[in-house]
């Protein structure tokens, strides 16, 4: 669904979709199962940053439910995460802070993302938040035993009978450290 600026000087815009899988392109390891809802409202805000310049924002307030699955970061086992998050941002055009880059910015300016080409996808805010709410590091359980590293068979299904990896010597004062530390 794409918001255009000319629509929205017109009038805010209401939504409610359900976007099926497989409609927002997320990363490589993050699947989404079934359809993700979101409903919100888009309005066109109006900066005066002087009495010629005025810089048309997007508000985009919203909420998303849906469910998605990423690898167990030990045995990439996948493991479903049901999600739902509220936001509420503002996107400028694109360039339109450029003079301003060296600068710092304030915790409210942390919630500023930018539109090029006169409107928004909102697909790809919709990305951006699912990947923010995932958590950074997923395990099937808290014991996950992961793969062996010999034979790359699942621990947790399978005891395989590999013999543990030799330690290269290279590293060995470093084992002497954590032994000194025990």
């Amino acid at each position: 669904m794409r918001f255009t600026v000319l629509d929205l000087e017109r009038e805010a815009i209401d939504f409610s979709v359900d976007l099926p899988a497989g409609s927002v392109d997320f990363d490589e390891d993050t699947t989404q199962i079934g359809p993700m809802h979101s409903e919100g409202r888009a309005e066109a805000l109006h900066e005066h940053r002087s009495a010629t310049d005025i810089v048309i924002d997007i508000r985009l307030r919203a909420r998303f439910q849906g469910e998605f699955e990423v690898p167990c970061a030990r045995c990439v086992t996948p493991v479903r995460h049901p999600l739902e998050g509220d936001f509420d941002l503002i996107f400028r055009p694109a360039g339109v802070d450029a003079e301003n880059a060296e600068g710092s910015i304030s915790t409210q300016e942390t919630e500023i993302g930018y539109y090029e080409g006169g409107s928004l996808q909102l697909e790809d805010v919709l990305r951006e938040q699912v990947l923010l709410a995932l958590p950074a590091r997923t395990l099937c359980h808290p014991d996950c035993k992961g793969l062996c590293p010999v034979c790359g068979q699942n621990r947790n299904e399978v005891s395989c009978d590999c013999a543990e990896r030799k330690m290269d010597p290279k590293w060995s004062q470093l084992a002497q450290l954590s032994k000194k530390d025990a």
